[in-house]
């Protein structure tokens, strides 16, 4: 037997026993029958509680219990301590509002009760970011103060669904860049399964791509990886989601998507860009500087041909059509940066043209 079944049952009988003593003071006011009276809203008495008792005690507790869920655990603190805050403020201001006049000295101790319960939540929950900011340098300051160290873990980060399907994220996780915990949010993992569940083949072996490097992540990175289920209620959108709960946990976002990474830097949430880091660590060439590089394919222009270095970076050398599959010395001539990468314009070294 269910509570909700349970609660139907006492409104119905509570509200039914309502309209007896209802229908008899009725009747008693225009002088009818008081048994008619009690007996027709006895019934629909019953009725009201048997079909509205649910909106008044079940439904808003599961709505509660539900937002609840979906709260961050820093934003739970902040509203907890800023009711306990606001009602430390309406009670130093209920003795002096009891001193007034009838009714005031009755009414506005619970007006000032929930008003103030309710700025506490309010300000708590959109400061929390800058209140819990202070409190950390506070406890910072004082850890270095006592030579106990700054103990930095790190911040948490969320990963994107672009980011596993990449597979690169598995490699950073072992040289230490990511410092805080990886968050996995569970609208993300969906949006992974769904994908490997695609009738398109490149779509779905994209998606068990996805799915095999999530699985070697929490098992070979040198962070925690956790799944949470936190969600965004009403937004559909995966990327708005994560920009979202990025804000609501102060956290980070690892992505090597375009768009998501603009909206995110927009919003003021900090991005980890993996094509960008990939392009910061690749070797730094100047003009005039030396290296070799074999050529595997003609250039788009006359006389042209390309090759690639270990990182991937393309390097198009003047004449070099005729050293294809061949490993020759250039001098970098110019190195171009785009939104692709790096390129590297170079020339034969002297006394490599034929």
């Amino acid at each position: 037997m269910s509570i909700e079944f349970v609660l139907r049952l006492i409104g119905m009988v509570v509200l039914a026993i309502g309209g007896v003593y209802l229908g008899l003071g009725l009747s008693a006011a225009v002088g009818t029958s008081p048994e008619l009276w009690a007996v027709v809203f006895a019934l629909l008495g019953a009725l009201v509680g048997l079909v509205a008792t649910p909106f008044f005690t079940t439904r808003p507790a599961r709505a509660v219990r539900a937002y609840i869920m979906q709260m961050s655990a820093a934003a739970l603190l902040a509203a907890m301590t800023g009711l306990v805050v606001g009602l430390l403020v309406a009670g130093l201001l209920s003795f002096p509002m009891s001193l007034l006049p009838k009714p005031f000295s009755q009414v506005l101790p619970m007006v000032a009760a929930v008003v103030f319960a309710w700025l506490g939540i309010s300000v708590f929950v959109m400061r929390q970011r800058d209140i819990f900011s202070l409190f950390r340098s506070r406890l910072t300051s004082r850890l270095a103060a006592e030579g106990a160290g700054t103990a930095n873990e790190g911040r948490s980060v969320l990963i994107d669904t672009s980011v596993i399907i990449d597979g690169r994220i598995v490699d950073i996780s072992h040289t230490g860049f990511i410092s805080g915990t990886i968050l996995v949010p569970k609208f993300v993992l969906n949006e992974l399964q769904h994908i490997a569940d695609s009738p398109d083949a490149l779509r779905r072996n994209r998606g068990r791509r996805g799915l095999e490097v999530l699985n070697r992540l929490t098992k070979e990175a040198v962070v925690p990886v956790r799944f949470t289920d936190m969600d965004v209620p009403g937004v559909r959108e995966v990327d708005d989601k994560l920009v979202i709960l990025a804000k609501q946990l102060n956290a980070a976002v690892i992505t090597n998507d375009y768009n998501l990474n603009h909206v995110a830097s927009l919003q003021g949430v900090s991005v980890l860009n993996i094509n960008e880091l990939a392009n910061a660590v690749k070797a730094v060439f100047l003009h005039g500087e030396g290296l070799t590089v074999k050529i595997i394919q003609e250039g788009r222009e006359a006389g042209q041909g390309v090759g690639y270095l270990d990182d991937g970076t393309m390097v198009v050398v003047d004449e070099g059509r005729a050293h294809i599959s061949q490993e020759v010395p250039v001098v970098v001539t110019k190195v171009l940066q785009t939104t692709a990468g790096r390129m590297i314009f170079a020339k034969l070294e002297n006394g490599n043209n034929r």
